[in-house]
């Protein structure tokens, strides 16, 4: 390694040397050698460029438009575009995701690639819950956006927002993982943790791609935030994550839909104080609601029950206890580890299927 280092700094002298010789004994080649000097030194100090990651992503990246059809007072047939927004491939024999609010209601779905291709999709299942839609697009050899499912967004990261804005055609927005794990409304459940990021996502960018800074996704652009008294917020966006949606995605491709398990009961977590009190190293939730006739009330769940483990799995929280039990797919058996009345008592549940309302 010393012997490396020895040979490159002499190297190094030695082309300054004979960069000085040329310099005193060759005027004309003077100005030459400034500007190269000045072309080396601007290329040290140029601006960080996301090119690479965009042309390795943005491709897979399809505007969809949305449309309905309907029959005028003529009995003439008339279509119109319903909803704009964007999609992203996820294999090359033409599947696709997006947002269910993208595509509800339309009578067509017409999708549009970025190197010209055009095409009606179908829809191949959806999630309300998760606010997803897998489309089918009859076409071979599509280009396909780059993943990485072994890879957590974390606060901070730079991300890129990649969708059809307003339909003025493929646009780019810059900005950072904010946060994750939010809820925002987009759900009447719990189960969907978004990462929120300050790339903006205007109308059309929903269903498109939020991408790291090496082009592989990170999740599916789904809304901004809107406040009830400004209506939308600046720098408030939020997209659902790739290992969700990818699950989500998988599943109803081989299912047609997305089943989850459910016990019938709701509950809040226990205070950090209450959890010390019952020498307990993870969370606990308390039971505050049971549904009749449900698995839970079945199987003898009372309120007031702190269930502290699920198939002697402990969790860190509410959102990771009905995760645990939305994974146990309907039929299943389910054993809850809980406390009380200071006993350690385990019941064991078949999960029903969850009901969105």
């Amino acid at each position: 390694m010393i012997k490396l280092l020895k040979a490159s700094l002499k190297a190094a002298i030695s082309g300054l040397l004979i960069g000085l010789l040329i310099i005193i004994f060759i005027p004309s080649l003077r100005p030459k050698l400034s500007h190269s000097v000045e072309d080396w030194l601007l290329s040290l100090n140029s601006q960080i460029s996301f090119s690479s990651a965009i042309k390795r992503s943005a491709p897979a990246v399809v505007n969809i438009y949305s449309v309905i059809q309907h029959v005028n007072p003529l009995n003439q047939i008339e279509r119109r575009t319903k909803g704009l927004g964007s999609g992203v491939i996820m294999s090359s024999n033409g599947f696709i995701l997006t947002n269910l609010h993208v595509i509800k209601g339309a009578d067509f779905i017409y999708v549009a690639l970025q190197d010209g291709r055009q095409g009606v999709a179908s829809i191949v299942g959806t999630d309300p819950l998760t606010d997803l839609a897998v489309l089918h697009m009859k076409a071979e050899h599509l280009p396909v956006i780059p993943i990485n499912l072994d890879r957590s967004s974390q606060v901070g990261d730079l991300v890129l927002a990649i969708g059809n804005p307003y339909n003025l055609g493929q646009t780019i927005t810059q900005g950072i993982v904010s946060a994750t794990g939010r809820k925002a409304g987009l759900s009447s459940s719990s189960f969907l943790d978004l990462i929120q990021t300050d790339a903006a996502i205007n109308d059309g960018n929903s269903g498109g791609a939020l991408i790291n800074s090496r082009g592989d996704l990170i999740g599916i652009n789904a809304a901004s935030f809107n406040s009830i008294s400004n209506g939308s917020t600046n720098g408030i966006s939020f997209a659902i994550p790739i290992k969700l949606a990818y699950t989500v995605m998988q599943e109803i491709i081989t299912e047609g839909r997305v089943s989850r398990g459910s016990l019938g009961f709701d509950g809040e977590p226990i205070s950090r104080e209450a959890a010390m009190s019952l020498n307990l190293q993870s969370s606990g939730v308390t039971v505050t609601g049971i549904t009749a006739n449900s698995a839970a009330a079945s199987a003898g769940l009372m309120l007031d029950d702190i269930i502290v483990v699920v198939n002697q799995q402990p969790f860190s929280s509410i959102e990771e206890l009905r995760h645990l039990i939305a994974g146990t797919k309907p039929g299943n058996s389910i054993s809850i580890g809980l406390i009380r009345a200071g006993q350690h008592i385990s019941l064991d549940m078949i999960t029903t299927e969850l009901r969105i309302n």
